[in-house]
C-alpha cells in the first residue's frame, strides 16, 4: 500500500546543511515570470512588501507512491503536503506578523499543482517553474531522481525583491511555517 502524503514517518533522514543556497542571502531575486495555480503570472522580484516563499521538490498524490522506491530515503525529499499544510494552517498568523504574500514553488506544471492546491485547500497559490528558469537564474539548489530535477526545500523570506532571510535545509517540513513564525516573532516583525 502506498504510503500517506500528508503524515511523515518518524525515521525520515534529516538533510544537512551543505552551504548549497548560502548565496541566497541579500540576493536580489531574478525577474523571472512564474505561473500561479490562481491563474496569474508572478514575478517574486517584483512584489512589494514582505514575501514568504517556500521551494518543495514535489507534492504527491493519494494513493500513489513516491517517485521512486526509496523516496522517503532521501533526506529532504519527503513532506511536500505537511508543508504545504503547516502553512495553509499557518496563513492567517503570518499575514499577522505582516507577511503580505505566500507562494510555494516547484517544478511541476500548474496543472499538477493546481490538484494539489484545491484538495489541500490552500489560500495562496502554488508557482510552477517547470523549466527550472526561474530555479537556475537564482541558482537554487536542486537534486535529481527518477530522471527528473527537484528544487531541495529551502524557505525565502523576501522584502521588496531581496532575499532577506533563508531557511535551508528545512526539517521537519511540517513546521515550515513554525520556523518562520518562530524567526518573525524573533526579529519583532
Amino acid at each position: 500500500m502506498p504510503s500517506n502524503p500528508d503524515v511523515l514517518p518518524s525515521d525520515l533522514p534529516v538533510p544537512a546543511d551543505d552551504g548549497a543556497a548560502d548565496h541566497l542571502r541579500g540576493m536580489r531575486l531574478p525577474d523571472v515570470a512564474l505561473t500561479a495555480t490562481d491563474g496569474r503570472t508572478i514575478s517574486l522580484a517584483k512584489l512589494s512588501g514582505r514575501t514568504i516563499a517556500y521551494a518543495y521538490p514535489r507534492t504527491g498524490e493519494p494513493g500513489r507512491p513516491g517517485l521512486t522506491p526509496d523516496w522517503d530515503a532521501i533526506p529532504g525529499a519527503r513532506g511536500c503536503t505537511p508543508q504545504a499544510c503547516d502553512f495553509r494552517d499557518r496563513h492567517a498568523e503570518l499575514k499577522a506578523h505582516g507577511v503580505a504574500q505566500i507562494y510555494g514553488l516547484s517544478t511541476q506544471t500548474s496543472a499538477y499543482q493546481r490538484e494539489a492546491a484545491e484538495r489541500l485547500r490552500l489560500p495562496f497559490p502554488l508557482l510552477s517553474d517547470p523549466h527550472r528558469a526561474f530555479a537556475m537564474a537564482a541558482r537554487l539548489p536542486v537534486f535529481e531522481v527518477g530522471g527528473q530535477v527537484l528544487l531541495r526545500r529551502l524557505t525565502l523570506v523576501i522584502d521588496d525583491g531581496v532575499v532577506t532571510h533563508l531557511f535551508h535545509p528545512v526539517f521537519p517540513p511540517d513546521q515550515s511555517a513554525r520556523q518562520v513564525l518562530d524567526w518573525l516573532g524573533a526579529t519583532g516583525t
